[in-house]
């Protein structure tokens, strides 16, 4: 494990991990939330991000951006992108709306010109794997390729059968048995 996976892991344990009841994006109960805009947005924790995602997405041929649905995504991807450059890694970020706007140019997918290129489709949290999927389906209207899914934590839920089961490959970073958690 490298010393930069080894410090998000216990910054996420310390910082982004709640215990309780909670309800998540996909309706499900659960007895933690892990919720890494906590971290993710942190100036200690998001170059860490990037470190151990461009570590994670390294063996990913001929990738030209990274990016999912908006919010959690976001952070995710401007880490990569930064890190990347300060390792000569050229990997462009971009958005995804939940919806197309309502005006101006009624994108949906913000940032560089993505048809005909690969892209690597974020998600900060992983549960069901309908946010990758959403994403997926806007990049795909917007002629992106997409050369895989990948997260920062994956809560082992079903996710990776499932965007693995739609044809695409799956990476995740960081797993429940990491954090010390289990969904018992």
């Amino acid at each position: 494990m490298t010393d930069a996976r080894q410090q998000l892991i216990d910054y996420i344990s310390a910082e982004a991990v709640f215990h309780g009841d909670f309800i998540l994006t996909s309706g499900k109960k659960a007895s933690y939330y892990v919720d890494l805009r906590k971290v993710s947005l942190d100036h200690r924790v998001a170059p860490l991000i990037g470190q151990v995602m461009l570590d994670l997405i390294a063996e990913v041929p001929d990738v030209a951006a990274v990016g999912g649905m908006t919010m959690g995504a976001d952070p995710v991807a401007a880490a990569i992108l930064h890190q990347g450059v300060a390792r000569g890694a050229s990997y462009d970020a971009f958005v995804v709306r939940k919806e197309p706007k309502d005006h101006g140019r009624g994108k949906q997918v913000e940032g560089p010109e993505l048809a005909g290129k690969r892209v690597i489709v974020l998600e900060d949290t992983s549960t069901t794997g309908g946010s990758p999927l959403a994403a997926i389906e806007a990049l795909e209207k917007a002629g992106a390729e997409i050369a895989a899914v990948a997260v920062v934590v994956d809560r082992d839920t079903g996710a990776r059968e499932v965007i693995e089961a739609a044809g695409y490959r799956y990476y995740s970073a960081i797993g429940l048995k990491d954090l010390g958690l289990s969904d018992g």
